[in-house]
């Protein structure tokens, strides 16, 4: 009996070794792949995960920086802001400024004139100077006064004409660079020589006319102008006229 079951663990030793030798070839050749298994496990993913973050972490910066310096931001420079300037020196006497320059609100005119006096008990062609101030309240509106002297040929009975014109009433400029149109009327009162047997000597006096002043310097322009002259004469009505031409001051 004890001999059967020395047999048979003999034999069963003999097929433990017999399996052995065969299966361990097998091993050595899975030792060989067992790489490719651990690569494909969790563990080497979550490895290669990390070292690729870390990778990619390391490589910002200098991205970013390649990015910075292949693009670069322009910007425009702003020209600084001039410094103020000084004021000006105030003027002494008051200024309009109108028509782009400077003006003054006196005016003073001298003209030579030329005036053709008509009615009934004579007519004359009288020469003489004609002189006006204006005073300007604003840039377009001025009071202005007037006087007129002038003195003709004799006529009839060999005596010299004279004729004197003077009042005063509002004057409308408007005031550009160079030329200065402008309308007035003139009321007041006349005088006329020789004494006459057709009445008095002196009249009422209308001047409604116009003209221009062309600017030659600040202080001083060239005038023409024009106005009918309307006076009472001899108890009757004469419808005159008169020229003028000549310098004005401005101060």
């Amino acid at each position: 009996m004890k001999r059967l079951w020395a047999s048979a663990f003999l034999l069963l030793g003999s097929v433990c070794v017999a399996q052995a030798q065969v299966s361990a070839p097998a091993l050595q050749a899975n030792t060989g792949n067992a790489a490719p298994e651990f690569a494909a496990t969790s563990a080497a993913k979550a490895t290669l995960l990390d070292s690729l973050a870390v990778a990619d972490s390391l490589a910002q910066p200098g991205a970013r920086a390649a990015h910075a310096f292949a693009a670069p931001t322009l910007t425009t420079a702003l020209p600084a802001e001039p410094a103020a300037a000084d004021p000006a020196t105030p003027s002494p006497k008051p200024k309009f400024i109108y028509g782009g320059r400077d003006d003054y609100r006196w005016q003073l005119s001298l003209a030579a004139t030329w005036v053709r006096f008509r009615s009934s008990v004579f007519n004359a062609s009288a020469v003489g100077l004609k002189t006006t101030v204006t005073y300007f309240t604003n840039d377009w509106f001025g009071i202005e006064g007037s006087f007129t002297g002038a003195f003709a040929p004799a006529y009839a009975n060999g005596q010299i004409v004279k004729l004197g014109l003077y009042g005063g009433g509002p004057k409308i400029a408007w005031r550009q660079k160079r030329w200065e149109p402008w309308i007035h009327g003139i009321f007041g009162g006349a005088h006329e020589q020789p004494q006459t047997a057709a009445g008095s000597r002196n009249a009422y006096s209308i001047q409604l006319g116009g003209g221009g002043d062309y600017r030659w310097n600040p202080r001083i322009s060239f005038r023409l102008e024009g106005d009918y002259v309307r006076t009472g004469f001899f108890h009757q009505s004469q419808n005159s006229f008169q020229l003028a031409g000549g310098i004005v001051f401005h101060f």
